[in-house]
């Protein structure tokens, strides 16, 4: 078994329950199947990350800091975050 970590961002951290969660899953597995053992987990996240049965076109998935799909490979000890799109800002505070 592996041992992967979650840090959740914004609305899905409160969904959650917390920011940083950790889940084992078999050798091998993929950001799907860390996915499913977090859900598994967290009573109430997969309502607001999955549209059915995939991944909801709102929610980013990265790995060690670089965007990652369902399907790619995780080792033990990544870092997967998982946040909705971020937006805002203000081109005021830039200076020319």
């Amino acid at each position: 078994m592996d041992t992967v970590h979650w840090r959740l961002f914004a609305d899905l951290a409160e969904v959650a329950g917390g920011r940083e969660h950790t889940v084992s899953i078999e050798s091998g597995g993929t950001v799907e199947d860390a996915l499913a053992a977090l859900l598994d987990d967290r009573a109430g996240l997969s309502d607001r990350v999955l549209d059915g049965d995939s991944l909801a076109d709102d929610v980013n998935l990265m790995r060690n800091g670089t965007p990652v799909s369902e399907s790619d490979e995780v080792e033990a000890g990544d870092e997967l975050a998982m946040f909705p799109p971020v937006t805002g800002g203000s081109l005021s505070s830039v200076d020319p």
